[in-house]
């Protein structure tokens, strides 16, 4: 990818996408989340962006987090902007390239995004940061494979480029009135999942809620090939470890069976033009029995759901014989949560590392996890409410056995966009599963080809 230039009409362009997707100093140095810039007679802003809604777990963590870093930073306030996923996803590069950026904000993890932007240069090296104020200590090895990023942009080495204070993982979210009237048991194995699938389906109700026009039909599509995958087949896509042949048992399951569901009723066609907010309400307003999704929707169930008594549990894929590493496990999308990166324009990096520590702090990752989300760094005998402790527990019971299996858009840049593509195209019918293989093969080898692999 070539790096962007400042030129005028870019930071115009930037400037334009600033005032229509907006909600709403000098680097002075500060030790260990001091109140910087207490004394300081010229008035300081950090200007933070993430793109979560108010109600859900990190959204009213992170409200407390700027509430406290306020109060410890006499003279400091916060100017939050709320951004859109799709904003972020598409815009960064160029926004972080101008002299709009912000101080700190929320960006998502992985080969394509993050990495890509540190390889670029427009990301702050956090790495003295987190030696310093400990967040080495508190996140495991596996939380910060998507902290570090190599010179290439890969994630899981070299420096650290952002700090995940959350974890998160795609699973099933059911409406437990509709399974009771249907006499529907929540599944144990993927058998008895598309057992299920039918029995709605027989019963005249569409059972899977679906975004083709978004990130979670992909995250589907990933969910069945996994359920034919192994550790060292997600290595190889995620990593670039080895070889994938994306005519290989693995991808070939996964877009046939989105074309089968489609035509058995599993799926619903118009769900091609779809996105994940649709997808959502559609659920939480009780008109499917089922959707697949992550665990950032979690504490938006617990706040909005009404009518009906709901749950998750894990994507039932294929189980192994624990005496086996090379047959298929129970895999999941999922990895630490997205990441604080600090921009290298930032203008208050100081006071972005203060703000970081802060939703590091037991008091905030116990809310983070009261709240439906899944802490980092909380004390487990603080989270209180039972269906929040399930969530966490089935999150350590993946990523002990390593079934972490990252996201499916992760490996190269772009590649978000092709898979939305591809997926849509199997939903709609426009395409055979062979030919959208080949459609998402072409810019993973690619790639590839950039990078020396």
């Amino acid at each position: 990818m070539v790096k962007l230039g400042r030129s005028a009409a870019v930071a115009a362009l930037a400037a334009a996408v600033l005032a229509l997707g907006a909600c709403g100093g000098s680097d002075g140095k500060s030790e260990g989340g001091s109140a910087s810039g207490g004394g300081s007679a010229e008035a300081r802003t950090l200007t933070l962006w993430h793109y979560e809604t108010g109600n859900s777990a990190m959204g009213t963590a992170w409200a407390e987090a700027m509430k406290e870093f306020e109060a410890s930073h006499p003279g400091v306030k916060v100017k939050f902007e709320e951004k859109g996923f799709e904003q972020i996803q598409k815009t960064a590069g160029m926004v972080l390239n101008s002299d709009e950026a912000p101080d700190i904000m929320e960006y998502n993890k992985g080969n394509a995004t993050a990495g890509l932007l540190s390889k670029q240069g427009l990301l702050t090296d956090l790495t003295e940061e987190a030696t310093k104020r400990g967040w080495d200590k508190l996140l495991s090895p596996s939380l910060q494979t998507t902290a570090k990023y190599d010179e290439r942009g890969i994630m899981g080495s070299g420096k650290w480029f952002g700090v995940p204070n959350y974890g998160e993982y795609v699973m099933v979210y059911y409406n437990k009135d509709m399974f009771d009237k249907a006499g529907v048991k929540v599944p144990t194995t993927f058998d008895e999942f598309t057992a299920a699938l039918d029995t709605f389906t027989k019963k005249g109700t569409t059972p899977i809620a679906m975004a083709g026009a978004e990130y979670p039909a992909q995250q589907l599509f990933y969910l069945l090939a996994l359920n034919k995958a192994n550790r060292a087949w997600v290595d190889s896509f995620e990593l670039y470890k080895g070889k994938v042949d994306f005519h290989g048992p693995e991808f070939t399951y996964a877009a046939q069976t989105i074309s089968d569901w489609v035509k058995k009723g599993y799926i619903a066609k118009n769900s091609a033009g779809m996105k994940a907010e649709d997808m959502g309400v559609a659920f939480i307003g009780g008109k499917f029995p089922i959707m697949v999704s992550g665990s950032w929707w979690f504490g938006r169930m617990q706040e909005e759901i009404k009518g009906f008594k709901w749950g998750s549990f894990l994507w039932p894929g294929q189980f192994a014989p624990e005496s086996s590493s090379m047959w298929p496990g129970q895999f999941a999308p999922g990895s630490s949560g997205n990441i604080w990166v600090v921009p290298e324009k930032s203008k208050n990096k100081d006071l972005a590392y203060d703000f970081i520590d802060i939703t590091m702090k037991k008091e905030v990752q116990n809310l983070l996890g009261n709240s439906g989300g899944i802490p980092v760094a909380a004390d487990p005998a603080a989270i209180t409410d039972e269906r929040n402790k399930e969530l966490i527990e089935n999150f350590n019971k993946l990523s002990t056995q390593d079934g972490l299996a990252f996201y499916p858009d992760w490996p190269a840049p772009g590649y978000y966009d092709v898979l939305v593509s591809g997926v849509q195209e199997l939903i709609n019918g426009d395409k055979k599963p062979e030919e959208v293989l080949d459609e998402i093969a072409q810019p993973y080898n690619d790639n590839l080809a950039d990078i020396g692999n």
